[in-house]
């Protein structure tokens, strides 16, 4: 209902529409969520000092993990509402899974200022000797940054020309800008809660382009934090029952499809916070598709296991990807784009951002004039 009717007015009259709608009621709809979500985690926290790990911790911790999956309905911008949904229904709802059983990052009893941020962010709070190690491994450079900043910047000229670009390279763009996208708004708010809580943090991302097979990919590249969210909640129960059944060798495949699956279903959330409707299972698809794709991989590696011939990373690699980005066109970036209408609802709030900056710079002009001519 919303799409369509989107398409009835002009751009000029939908950047205002928005802009009115974001200033009036998205704002204040986020200040309400966000302040929610930590009177939720303080109850949370509470609850954690109260009851020992188990059965009675996940009963009082369940009204909160279904209460998160009902906030993301009251946001319905990209740059607020896709990230809360993101960080609520996944994250801290996983991460309280796992705290009900006393597991994961939030088992480690930390201060209530830590359990917040820990819960519902992508950060990581680092040993000395993690410390130790990144130092000698570096993060990332500013110049990496502002690099992928830059390439992000471009997008507002696409979207403006997206006409005379061929579809199939229009959506090779927007995977780039999606990436990038995500990189930077991840990295910012780690960076902001580095800032705010003095606390180290790593990067979410890690080069994902560079990776020499699907296994380094999901595994050790993208959206690290999930990888490392899903591991312990889906992946080793999964195992763990598997190898009852078929042996600990062949245990890890029905955990990657299970694994695959549950990123495929939250996937499918996320995309429907965004953008109002109904799921059309391309994600889905997808995420079964690289969970197949990926079991072959380690199969096919447990076959040549100790064998001389092994296929060079500058071979492996580029297939790898090329299989990323292809089947990315195919399923995943159809349904952000035309689903969600992903771009045309960042371009309106990136407008509406504008038109809201000039209207806080106009009202401290006019502040400013006010006091000078009091004086």
């Amino acid at each position: 209902m919303r799409n369509s009717s989107l398409s009835t007015h002009s751009p000029q009259n939908l950047s205002e529409t928005l802009s009115q709608k974001t200033m009036e009621g998205e704002i204040p709809n986020f200040v309400m969520v966000w302040t929610l979500v930590v009177a939720s985690l303080s109850y949370c926290h509470t609850i954690g000092n109260l009851t020992s790990p188990g059965t009675t911790r996940l009963l009082f911790v369940l009204p909160v993990f279904f209460f998160f999956f009902y906030l993301p309905l009251h946001l319905t911008t990209i740059f607020l509402g896709g990230p809360s949904s993101f960080f609520l229904c996944w994250l801290a709802n996983f991460k309280l899974l796992l705290f009900a059983f006393g597991k994961g990052p939030l088992s480690s009893d930390p201060p209530l200022a830590h359990f917040i941020p820990l819960a519902c962010l992508p950060i990581k709070f680092r040993t000395d000797s993690e410390k130790a190690q990144n130092q000698k491994k570096g993060q990332k450079s500013t110049l990496n940054y502002a690099t992928k900043a830059l390439i992000f910047a471009t997008s507002v000229q696409v979207f403006h020309n997206k006409e005379s670009i061929h579809p199939k390279i229009l959506m090779f763009l927007y995977a780039i800008y999606m990436y990038t996208g995500l990189e930077l708004v991840l990295a910012f708010v780690a960076a902001g809660a580095r800032v705010f809580l003095g606390v180290d943090f790593e990067p979410q991302f890690d080069e994902p382009y560079l990776a020499t097979s699907l296994q380094d990919f999901w595994g050790r590249r993208w959206n690290i934090m999930v990888n490392r969210i899903l591991h312990p909640t889906v992946y080793e129960p999964v195992r763990n029952i598997s190898s009852r059944w078929i042996g600990k060798e062949w245990a890890p495949l029905p955990a990657v499809l299970a694994t695959f699956l549950v990123s495929a279903v939250m996937h499918e959330f996320v995309f429907y916070y965004i953008g109002r409707t109904k799921p059309t299972w391309d994600l889905t698809c997808f995420f079964l598709l690289h969970g197949v794709c990926l079991s072959i991989e380690l199969i096919v590696k447990k076959a040549f296991r100790g064998s001389k011939w092994r296929m060079p990373a500058a071979v492996s690699g580029p297939l790898a990807m090329t299989f990323v980005v292809v089947t990315g066109l195919w399923l995943f970036l159809p349904a952000l784009m035309g689903r969600c209408q992903a771009d045309v609802m960042a371009y309106r709030e990136y407008i509406s951002f504008i038109e809201f900056m000039k209207h806080v710079g106009d009202f401290l002009n006019v502040n400013s004039l006010l006091s000078i001519v009091s004086r």
